[in-house]
């Protein structure tokens, strides 16, 4: 039977990093939503089409569009022993169509890791990194700023913090995730499969207490 495990967390709490050492510690696919939709508007799939036209509104792309692409990804060869799934579902709405949907392929979702951190932290974590322009090069000012000020160790191109980074931002990003989380949250505790996560402390150490949560 396939397992599959979905990934929380605020932005900055380090899940994209944590999903990868997931999927190759359990030899599991890492299915990304965020890069599905690329892959799909990049190779102009049917279901790539229909998404940007959404996007391109600005309107939220409609859920049963998304689980198309994640039912799509699923049905790979990779993915015969389940998936590691990062950024969907988002709403208890979400994971209701998700569980209709793994239950085609004689799975469910078993465990759903919460990786936690308060809010400050993260601001300090996502609003202290810096980007080099030239091939996207990431630094932060506190735990791994540039030998030289303002420009990367790497390329020597010009390093730049992106809008998305700047604090102001940072703080309303993780506002409306914990906002939007918050049922899905309480979705998965009430059905006994949410796990909390201390991401305060270092990657090893969050990679070692995720790898115990999923054992039990």
């Amino acid at each position: 039977m396939p397992f599959y495990i979905v990934v929380l967390g605020p932005p900055g709490v380090g899940k994209g990093t944590q999903a990868k050492i997931l999927s190759e510690k359990n030899k599991l696919a890492h299915v990304s939503s965020g890069d599905l939709f690329r892959e799909n508007i990049k190779n102009q799939t049917d279901l790539g089409v229909l998404a940007k036209s959404f996007m391109d509104k600005g309107e939220l792309v409609p859920d049963d569009v998304t689980i198309a692409m994640i039912k799509n990804r699923i049905s790979r060869p990779d993915c015969e022993a389940g998936a590691i799934l990062d950024g969907f579902p988002r709403t208890p709405a979400q994971a209701d169509a998700l569980e209709k949907m793994l239950a085609e392929f004689k799975g469910q979702v078993d465990k759903v890791p919460y990786i936690t951190a308060a809010e400050a932290i993260l601001i300090d974590r996502i609003s202290g990194r810096w980007t080099c322009r030239a091939n996207g090069h990431v630094y932060h000012e506190k735990f791994s700023p540039p030998k030289e000020a303002g420009k990367c160790d790497i390329d020597g191109s010009e390093i730049y913090q992106r809008d998305d980074d700047k604090i102001e931002t940072v703080t309303r990003r993780i506002k409306v995730y914990m906002e939007q989380t918050a049922p899905l949250i309480d979705y998965y505790r009430r059905r006994g499969k949410l796990v909390e996560i201390d991401g305060t402390q270092p990657v090893e150490k969050v990679t070692e207490l995720l790898l115990s949560a999923l054992k039990k």
